[in-house]
């Protein structure tokens, strides 16, 4: 086993340029990163010694000589372009179709049934901006206590409820409720409690989301290493998307800044095995308000943090950062995006500067992991050999 310990980090929605097949998607010209860099200016020195501006040209950034990371990136294979997609092909499951969307809300008969089991009318059932849903929206339900129902231009049936009027607890037992009902061709891939607090014109969200995924299918990744007795430690919303499976200890996080701390707390506690980090701001905060800033901004606190990051990593750590998906806040559309994801890898007894290539599939990273741990899953290609091909470097 070369490494004792990987620690995975999931850069939400950071995507690195279009896929042949963005077209087919409404995505052509959609660059996440590419086109923030040319919107503005971005301080990203730490990213680039990894390697992220030898992936591709990226405006202001210089490709780094002597990167001490290995780079590439990776395709999509499955069709899609949601964060259930991507971290599933990540862990080896490839779909043969994408998860259903309802721009237009959801069928009569499935509100019809979802009401009359949680004994409530709903309101709302179309696509919003979960922020803008409750402004509108907000007053209404306070007065009625029907939930808010809404989507996006993900495959999700998401429920808003002030905490003040339906409590935590019901409205998690509604969301279960709507995961019952949500099957067949209409088995979104998430359902999602967004409870919020506050008075008309000051609604704000709380920290109290809950993800209600599709169970994945047996075998993949993180069932393979639990059945290794690989210890797996998942920070942000990964426990959701996997339904907790194979994972033995966890952390939600508020943010970004409460992730990467959380990271670092995990790394003094987990000596071994897998710590699986999704850094959701890029997507949730930015990515969907089409917040090019906001977006810059959360990906220099990410570079400023790294030189604390590298300095926990030890001898027997590989270090992988990569990314689900695009959510390019440039573009009109604020759904997100089908480009390819960064592949940056670092370890310290590592030499760096290996050019990954173009991964035909996500899948290569946790056949990597799998490879590591001395197990395997369904789909991908190893990339664990590749790392090594140069002379090793005598620093990081």
């Amino acid at each position: 086993m070369p490494f004792r310990r990987v620690i995975w980090i999931v850069l939400d929605s950071v995507g690195i340029g279009e896929m042949p097949d963005a077209d087919q998607y409404g995505d052509r010209g959609s660059d996440t990163l590419g086109n923030i860099a040319r919107k503005r200016a971005l301080h990203l020195p730490n990213l680039c010694r990894l390697g992220l501006a030898n992936i591709k040209p990226l405006t202001g950034l210089a490709p780094d000589p002597a990167p001490i990371g290995s780079f590439g990136k990776c395709a999509l294979a499955s069709p899609g372009k949601d964060t259930t997609t991507g971290h599933w092909e990540m862990a080896g499951i490839h779909l043969a179709k994408p998860f259903p969307l309802f721009p237009n809300g959801f069928p009569t008969e499935v509100m019809n049934e979802f009401e009359s089991r949680i004994g409530r009318s709903a309101i709302g059932n179309k696509a919003a901006s979960g922020t803008e849903i409750i402004e509108e929206l907000g007053e209404e339900h306070m007065r009625t206590g029907s939930p808010i129902v809404y989507t996006s231009a993900d495959s999700v049936f998401q429920v808003a409820a002030h905490e003040e009027v339906i409590p935590l607890f019901e409205l998690y037992k509604i969301c279960e409720t709507a995961r019952d009902i949500l099957r067949g061709p209409c088995e979104v891939g998430r359902v999602i409690a967004r409870p919020f607090e506050g008075s008309p014109g000051s609604f704000k969200r709380t920290t109290n989301r809950h993800d209600y995924a599709v169970p994945p299918p047996k075998g993949m990744l993180l069932d393979q290493l639990a059945d290794c007795g690989v210890n797996v430690f998942s920070i942000g919303k990964i426990f959701d998307v996997f339904l907790g499976r194979g994972i033995r200890e966890y952390e939600k996080t508020k943010s970004n800044a409460d992730g990467m701390a959380k990271t670092l707390d995990a790394m003094e506690s987990a000596k071994t095995g897998l710590i699986f980090v999704n850094l959701v701001d890029f997507d949730q905060l930015y990515g969907h308000r089409n917040d090019v800033e906001g977006y810059a901004g959360a990906l220099e606190e990410v570079d400023a943090w790294l030189p604390a990051f590298e300095a926990k990593l030890e001898s027997g750590d590989l270090a992988i950062l990569t990314a689900d998906h695009g959510c390019d806040p440039t573009t009109p559309s604020t759904d997100h995006s089908r480009e390819y994801v960064p592949l940056l890898v670092y370890g310290k007894g590592l030499p760096g500067g290996v050019n990954l290539g173009v991964r035909q599939t996500l899948s290569d990273i946790g056949q990597t992991v799998a490879d590591n741990f001395g197990t395997q899953i369904a789909c991908g290609r190893s990339f664990l050999n590749e790392l090594a091909v140069a002379e090793p470097r005598t620093s990081p």
